[in-house]
């Protein structure tokens, strides 16, 4: 502690009272300068009373002072909400000082711990707390209120979030939806990221999984043509490569399959292997199992194919030895039994054709034990050939016999058909030749031998000479014909015994020579006929040589016949025995085509038949089996079986054969299909139970254990990905026993999945904690690669983005928060000396600054000068400091409109002096204050280091906030002047009229006086000339006046209309709910926002009326109004608000009246509308009642236009409410006058609207009237005339922005009838179209956007016109401009200028959409370049209108 002692000595006996003073003045400094520990001597008397306050005081002061310092650091830097001011001993202002203090930390803290606690129910994934906006009843505002909802969005985006990665991950993770995208609205930066990596992921994934799901579904479905294309990295690239190769491995077994398979069953081409390269595991089984299946079938078959070419040869000693199964040894035994039959037979039918055709026994019958069907079929045939030619033959052998024993009675009898009915035709016609030849002969020789009868029948008997010689010539020639007819006889015995080895040798002459050269040239013959056909049947029956023909020359006749019909016979049977043997080898040879066609009889024509009929059927049997072979072995068709009809023994028992292993392989193999469907649909359950066996078993039991692998494969991988997926367990591993290769391969590769998974997922699950805790410094640095390591990176540029994001938040806090706080001091505030000191003592240590100044431009001297007005921290030179423009860096600042900023150099000549110490400062910075251009003064800090950059951010922003407070202050100030001087003005321009009417009176009265008082006049008319043109300067000043009246309410109206744009815009838009996600009580708070938005912008209209009409501008447009019309705008706007408060409300027009009047329809309704408001307003029950109808004869006006009017119509408001006393009925009309005036009025409202409707009924040419009686009710009458003439007309003025037609109250439609969101014709038409948006005020920007956007358009924006313009030139698809006129460095008429100078964009619609709204500023847009006009805050139905007009051309049209 020091003492502040007075360098003068004092006496210590007698203190000086100066010395004293002087002592507490230096004390009372050090305390300004903020030395707390100064402290005064103690005192006897008065002095130390004093001493003993004063030193009070400063410990109380430095008691709080260090009492701040602690609940700062302890509030402010440890964080503990809960610290408190100790209001102990302290009274008066100093405790409420403390309570302030302490209420400051409550309010601040409160929030901040309903902040923390949602944030750490954030950080600990409750995403369903909300910051409560109302603590202890008090709603939350200002920057609080910001951050509270803020919090909210965030959480309620964090949880959007967080709801949609859920249902995502849920989607693709759990349900196995894939094409999922989080949907999550109205988040940016990071989380915009985050969901965007999500949706790519869960993208990718489903490219994936769907590119993979659809070949492993082609590879089930046996498509081995497709491939997994999609795009992929890691693991899931090396599961793309697995299941590609799988596929090829697949496709190259398919196709080694097929061709072995095709080689084997189709082509016959046996011993065939299937070559798969580089397969293992079960694949390698199968590929070993087919060849195995290929390779004994080869044996089997070729063992088959050798018996049956061998028995198809002839040779039935072979029989099938190879090892066989099943079916195959059931075929291997039925063709080894085949052969044994077929041997059998052929024996049997050897022995018969021996005995037969060699050994000439006949009867002999073949013996084949154990034959059924066709075998039985030739066995029987054989036996009855057999049987036939044996009685055939002996019939023959026993004609013969009786032909050679003479007997030519006896014929051949036996049943015969072709040759040998032949040959029995031709035996019975040489019987009865030789019989006949027998009776020649006989006669021949009874005439010849025994009568003697040799050509003559001269019988001579005793006679002698030559008859005797005759006669012994007979008998020598019977003597030599017995000789010759014995030797004859005896050869023709030997003959018909069969011995040809005989000849007649009788000598003999003449014709007996000739019969026995005969004789013996016909057993020549008949040898020769023997030996032939001797050949003949030994070469056909015997050696099977066919085509052979007896060659016996030299016969003819019977011998000739005998010969063809036994070369016919051996031709006939050459054919047939050729065309059965043709048929049996193309049979043999697998060639059913062919038949028998050779022309046959009898049992040929049998044997034939039945060849032909075997052939048929075994042509059905083939195409049957080939049939059954292709749809089960091809196609793949099973359940097929073959139908051989008319089959019975060996060749149905091979049809029920083929059928049964048909059947068993369609059972065998559909089991197997099913299991493997089964499996490949992911159904572990099943499993092959069909009877098998061989291979097939091998396959049944193979195909379940691969079954019980992929189902335990299929429970550990589940049991993983339960646990890392759904129950967050890492670390888990999938334990599959007993399995190899592939599946072996995928079991290490979903466990290097899991482990892979398990340290990515914790790392980033460590870094995510570390985030959502506040610890933004950590960062994901496990290995990963693909969309983990994409993801890897995301979370790493989110946590720097999130890290540079909080610090600009933070910053941007502060700026916005400060920024808002300083405008919140500086409202209300209407001394600029105050406000200064206040910037100076807010501002400088908020921006670490140690000095400080304020300069206000004064040009009360006629010109600019820059006096500091309030400093911070700048000990005062004594006199004033003033700059002009250009002196120094201040008025260098104010020159050129721009900030300078200063390294300071340590040279001493500004210095920042504190009560220790000097010391030169680093940065320095001199701002200039603003306000659309014009100075209004200029800032200056410096402190002892640099500037931060957002400090200076925050300077050059505060600056415009000050020069709209300040040219706010001053406007005031001037308004507040003028106005006083207005009304002095006015005061003394009554004086002097009072004045000049008295000099008028005197100058009547005093008229015969004017010669004598010539040079008084003169003197007088000196005086009213002077005192003529004070009035003009009064008057002079009255119009600047008005017009400083005129620029700020034009300035006012803009700066309400502008947010009241955005307001109403965003209000309408909720209302409307287009996207049904409010609640009815959030679309109610939405309207309630609309209505009031409505009331308020409803209120500056009023105002604005009211000013135009003081100012002369409002204009009147008479129209011919029909009374019906009028009665029904009443009905529909008042009938439902008195109904509603359950009033009567009646509109009655008199008969009397014509059928309408003339005068501004606009203006009379709202004076009805101001009328009929108040009524039912001040109404609580009764009734409120319209009357229409002639104003009463009696009635006397003291307005010229409705005395002059033929007929005057009253219209009279007649209701049943509060009434007013007689004391306010003068007072009801002035503006923003009520009855009742207190701040608890039951009634709300501006009361300007009886004003305003007195004003426009003067406009109208009428008055309004008005008696009431408090509690019985009040009647206002306005009384206007029938035609509005035109010298009662104002001059009007250019037509006024405001919106035209209906009232204001009719434009906007109740919010409760707003239609549900509709496509009208005009947004169809404006569906697709770009609109370039030019405003600085984002609000509006981001209210227009949101609802044209909502029509299909697409919306650029520009906050300047210099970026508008750019804009244009790189987007010249916009289609129209919407521009503000308002706005910083370049005004929205400039822009427009510029715009139409561009060519390119002469015909290119410019809306202004601004809020200055007073008289002319619709003129200043179009004659700028504007090619319409909208006023704010806008009718979004009549924008939309007006732009569909514009784009589509009706507008220009109507314009041309």
């Amino acid at each position: 502690m020091t003492t502040a002692r007075n360098p003068v000595a004092a006496d210590s006996s007698a203190p000086d009272h100066e010395a004293m003073l002087a002592e507490l003045a230096q004390a009372l400094r050090r305390v300004r300068g903020g030395d707390l520990k100064v402290r005064l001597p103690r005192r006897a008397g008065a002095a130390g009373e004093v001493a003993d306050a004063f030193n009070d005081v400063v410990a109380l002061q430095e008691r709080q002072h260090l009492d701040l310092r602690r609940i700062s650091r302890i509030v402010g830097r440890d964080g503990r909400l809960t610290e408190r001011l100790d209001e102990e001993g302290l009274e008066g202002s100093w405790a409420e000082g403390q309570r302030a203090i302490n209420s400051l930390i409550d309010d601040l803290g409160r929030p901040t711990t309903e902040i923390a606690r949602v944030i750490v129910a954030v950080a600990d994934g409750d995403l369903s707390q909300h910051m409560a906006l109302e603590i202890d009843g008090r709603p939350l505002r200002g920057e609080y209120l910001r951050i509270g909802r803020t919090v909210n969005t965030m959480v309620d985006q964090l949880s959007s979030f967080s709801n949609e990665v859920t249902r995502v991950a849920r989607e693709v993770g759990t349900e196995g939806k894939l094409g999922g995208q989080a949907d999550v609205r109205g988040v940016a930066g990071t989380w915009k990221d985050l969901t965007d990596s999500v949706n790519t992921m869960a993208s990718n994934l489903t490219g994936q999984v769907r590119s993979i799901s659809q070949v492993a579904t082609a590879v089930a479905r046996g498509d081995l043509s497709q491939k997994i294309t999609v795009g992929a990295r890691g693991e899931v690239a090396e599961l793309a490569d697995t299941m590609n190769s799988l596929t090829d491995t697949l496709r190259l077994f398919a196709e080694q399959v097929t061709r072995v398979a095709r080689e084997v069953g189709t082509e016959g081409k046996l011993g065939g292997q299937a070559e798969v390269p580089n397969v293992a595991g079960t694949w390698k089984d199968l590929t070993d199992s087919v060849n195995s299946m290929a390779s004994n079938l080869t044996a089997q078959v070729r063992n088959i194919a050798q018996v049956s070419t061998a028995v198809a040869r002839g040779d039935l000693s072979q029989k099938i030895t190879v090892a066989a199964q099943g079916e195959i040894l059931e075929l291997k035994d039925t063709v080894n039994t085949m052969v044994d039959q077929l041997s059998s037979f052929a024996d049997e039918v050897t022995r018969v054709a021996r005995e037969v055709g060699i050994e000439g026994k006949l009867g002999g019958q073949a013996q084949v034990r154990g034959v059924s069907g066709t075998w039985r079929d030739l066995t029987e045939n054989v036996n009855q050939l057999a049987g036939n030619l044996t009685s055939q033959v002996r019939n023959i052998s026993q004609v013969s016999t009786a032909v050679a024993k003479g007997d030519l009675s006896q014929k051949i009898t036996v049943d015969a058909q072709g040759e040998i009915l032949e040959l029995k035709n031709t035996v019975n016609t040489m019987v009865d030749q030789l019989s006949s030849f027998a009776d020649e002969v006989t006669r021949v020789a009874r005439e010849v031998g025994t009568e003697g009868k040799l050509g003559g029948q001269a019988q001579v008997k005793g006679v002698s000479g030559t008859w005797r010689d005759l006669t012994d010539n007979v008998n020598s020639m019977a003597s030599n014909l017995t000789s010759q007819v014995r030797n004859i006889a005896s050869v023709t015995t030997a003959v018909a015994k069969g011995d040809l080895s005989q000849k007649i040798t009788v000598d003999a002459r003449g014709e007996i020579l000739e019969l026995k050269s005969t004789v013996n040239t016909m057993v020549d013959q008949l040898s020769s006929f023997a030996d032939e056909v001797t050949r003949v049947a030994r070469e056909v029956g015997t050696e099977g040589k066919l085509g052979g023909q007896a060659q016996v020359r030299g016969v003819a006749g019977t011998w000739r016949d005998l010969t063809d019909n036994v070369n016919s016979m051996a031709s006939n049977l050459t054919a047939q025995v050729r065309n059965i043997a043709q048929v049996s080898t193309a049979v043999a040879k697998g060639d059913l085509s062919q038949k028998i066609t050779v022309d046959a009889q009898g049992e040929i024509l049998e044997l034939k038949s039945t060849v032909n009929t075997m052939v048929d059927q075994l042509s059905s049997f083939a195409d049957e089996v080939t049939r059954v072979a292709r749809e089960v072995g091809t196609e793949g068709k099973l359940g097929g079986q073959a139908q051989v009809k008319g089959v019975s023994g060996t060749w149905r028992d091979l049809t029920d054969n083929v059928n049964s292993m048909a059947s068993n392989l369609t059972s065998q193999v559909r089991n197997i299909a099913s299991v493997t469907t089964a499996v490949a649909k992911g159904d572990l359950g099943q499993k092959i139970t069909v009877d098998a066996q061989g291979e097939i078993l091998e396959l049944k039991n193979t195909v379940n254990t691969m079954v019980d692998q992929l189902s335990s494969f299929a429970d550990e991988v589940t049991r993983v990905a339960r646990e890392v997926g759904i129950e967050g367990k890492l670390g888990g591993q999938a334990q599959v026993k007993g399995v190899s290769g592939t599946w072996r391969d995928l079991t290490e590769n979903v466990n290097q999945l899991a482990s892979t998974l398990t340290t990515q997922l914790r790392a980033i699950a460590q870094v995510s904690t570390s985030v959502t805790r506040g610890d933004l410094t950590q960062r994901i640095a496990v290995k990963a690669q693909g969309e983990v390591a994409e993801l890897k990176d995301n979370i790493n540029q989110m946590i720097v983005t999130l890290r540079e994001t909080t610090k600009k938040n933070a910053e941007q806090g502060w700026l916005d928060s400060n920024l808002a706080r300083i405008g919140g001091l500086l409202q209300g505030q209407r001394d600029l000396g105050e406000v200064c000191r206040m910037i100076m003592m807010e501002v400088t240590p908020l921006v670490d600054a140690q000095l400080g100044a304020f300069f206000l431009a004064d040009s009360s001297d006629g010109g600019v000068r820059l006096r500091l007005t309030a400093s911070y921290g700048y000990v005062a030179r004594g006199h004033d400091v003033t700059f002009g423009p250009g002196e120094g860096l201040v008025g260098q600042a104010a020159l050129s409109r721009r900030t300078i900023r200063v390294n300071a150099q340590p040279d001493g000549r500004l210095v920042l002096r504190s009560g220790l110490a000097e010391t030169p400062p680093a940065d320095l910075v001199v701002l200039p204050v603003l306000f659309e251009g014009e100075l209004l003064g200029v800032i200056e800090f410096a402190g002892v280091s640099t500037f931060s950059d957002l400090h200076l951010s925050f300077l050059e922003r505060l600056v415009l906030t000050i020069g709209l407070a300040v040219n706010t202050i001053q406007a005031n100030r001037r308004t507040e002047e003028l106005l006083a001087q207005s009304q002095r003005l006015a005061h003394e321009l009554q004086e002097q009229s009072a004045e000049l009417q008295r000099t008028n009176a005197e100058l009547e009265d005093k008229a015969q006086l004017l010669s004598e008082q010539k040079a008084n006049i003169e003197t007088q008319n000196r005086e009213i000339e002077l005192a003529r043109l004070g009035l003009e300067d009064k008057a002079q000043q009255l119009t600047r006046a008005s017009a400083y009246k005129s620029e700020f309410l034009a300035n006012m109206s803009h700066e309400l209309r502008t947010p009241l744009n955005s307001l109403l815009l965003l209000a309408r838009l909720l209302a409307e709910n287009s996207e049904q996600n409010l609640s009815r009580k959030q679309i109610e708070f939405a309207r309630t926002i609309h209505s009031a938005g409505s009331d308020l912008l409803s209120l500056i209209d009023d105002i604005l009326d009211l000013s135009k009409i003081e100012a002369g501008r409002m204009d009147v447009e008479p129209t011919e109004v029909r009374f019906d019309e009028i009665r029904s705008y009443v009905e529909q706007a008042f009938a439902p608000q008195a109904e509603e408060k359950g009033l009567d409300f009646q509109v009655r027009v008199a008969s009397t009246l014509p059928p309408a009047l003339v005068t501004d329809a606009q203006r009379l309704q709202q004076i009805l509308r101001n009328l009929l408001s108040n009524a039912v307003k001040f109404t609580d029950n009764g009734a409120v009642t319209l009357r229409i109808g002639p104003a009463p004869e009696h009635a006397v006006f003291d307005v010229p236009a409705l005395t002059n009017a033929q007929q005057v119509i009253a219209f009279t408001v007649i209701d049943t409410g509060i009434g007013v006393s007689d004391d306010k009925l003068s007072l009801i009309f002035e503006a923003f006058q009520q009855a009742d005036g207190t701040t608890s009025r039951r009634y709300g409202g501006t009361g300007l609207g009886l004003s305003i409707s007195r004003d426009l009924a003067r406009l109208l040419g009428g008055s309004i009237t008005v008696s009431s009686a408090p509690g019985q009710g009040s009647t206002f009458t306005l009384f206007v005339p029938d035609v509005l003439a035109p010298d009662a007309v104002v001059a009007p003025a250019p037509p006024s922005p405001q919106r035209a037609g209906l009232p204001s109250s009719l434009l906007m439609p109740p919010m409760e009838l707003l239609p549900q969101p509709a496509t009208a014709p005009a947004t169809r038409q404006l569906d697709g179209a770009t609109v370039l948006i030019v405003d600085d005020d984002v609000r509006n920007v981001f209210a227009l956007t949101s609802a044209l956007e909502l029509h299909g358009m697409t919306v650029l924006y520009s906050d300047n016109g210099a970026d508008g313009v750019r804009l244009l030139a790189e987007h010249p698809e916009v289609d129209i401009v919407l521009m503000d006129a308002m706005m910083p460095d370049q005004d929205g008429y400039e822009t427009t200028r510029q715009i139409r100078r561009n060519h390119r964009f002469a015909d290119l619609p410019i809306v202004f959409l601004t809020a200055k709204a007073m008289p002319g500023d619709r003129e200043s847009a179009l004659a700028a370049g504007g090619s319409d006009y909208i006023t704010k805050p806008v009718d979004l139905d009549e924008l939309i209108e007006l732009m569909a007009s514009w784009i589509n051309g009706s507008r220009g049209e109507e314009h041309s």
